[in-house]
């Protein structure tokens, strides 16, 4: 059975090239996965209206429990992962992919239940990356579960890492205390896009913006030598130290994506 009428969410088109992203029952063990397309359309529909699980249609999405598993499990499994690194690859094959990329944090408040937690600045016993063969240290779980202590009690900030249109290319998840200028070479090393014929995946952006929180020598210096241009604010005190130096202070920093300066 699928999804019909003002519950059919996406395309056909859009399906289609969905579908060989998501894994099959071929070779599975037990019962077999429930229609992708109902659950997958599900999800959206739950997520755009905002309702609890428990309330999903059952005459169009089956049962809410198949459904409310689902998140989870494929991003256990990676599947999501592979979603979007497909999609975005096929964005890229057609040129829609916009290398302007922009960087940005946000910092969320812990839940009140996780004051019950291990102290923040503790290790929890979570994963981490000791080896090459070992999954990436932004792809695990953090040491302490990002929780940390900052001005806003406990708190974890999510950095973000998009293209010109909004598209996602990497997340990075750290204590709320970590600054965003710390944490920028690793999302720069998170983007990666895959290319759908031959070829490394991609993983240097044209252009970065940025606002003053990036702004430093060494972050300029890091773009620069990737051969990155920048487009960042000088903060107040970086530009009242560089005149109080006069001619030893150095030259204003250069953007060098003119049409992005205003």
């Amino acid at each position: 059975m699928t999804t019909s009428g003002r519950m059919r969410l996406l395309t056909d088109e859009q399906w289609a090239r969905l579908v060989p992203c998501l894994p099959h029952n071929t070779g599975k063990a037990g019962c077999p996965f429930a229609d992708h397309r109902r659950i997958v359309e599900g999800i959206i529909y739950r997520y755009r209206t905002a309702i609890p699980w428990r309330d999903l249609p059952r005459e169009a999405f089956g049962p809410w429990q198949t459904v409310s598993k689902r998140p989870r499990r494929w991003a256990a499994d990676g599947t999501w992962d592979t979603v979007l690194a497909q999609l975005t690859a096929q964005a890229d094959s057609i040129h829609r992919v916009d290398w302007t990329v922009s960087v940005d944090s946000t910092i969320n408040r812990a839940h009140q239940h996780a004051t019950n937690t291990v102290r923040p600045e503790k290790d929890t016993g979570a994963a981490t990356c000791r080896s090459k063969t070992e999954v990436p240290a932004t792809r695990s779980e953090p040491a302490g579960h990002a929780i940390g202590r900052s001005r806003g009690g406990l708190t974890t900030k999510i950095h973000h890492a998009v293209d010109g249109n909004g598209r996602p290319l990497a997340v990075v998840v750290t204590p709320g205390q970590v600054h965003d200028a710390q944490v920028l070479p690793l999302l720069l090393g998170d983007i990666r896009v895959p290319r759908l014929g031959r070829g490394r995946p991609r993983t240097t952006p044209d252009a970065l913006l940025a606002d003053k929180a990036y702004s430093s020598k060494q972050v300029r210096a890091d773009l620069a030598a990737r051969g990155i241009r920048t487009v960042i604010p000088e903060r107040a005190d970086q530009q009242a130290n560089r005149k109080r130096k006069g001619c030893s202070g150095g030259r204003l920093p250069r953007y060098g994506h003119r049409d992005l300066q205003a």
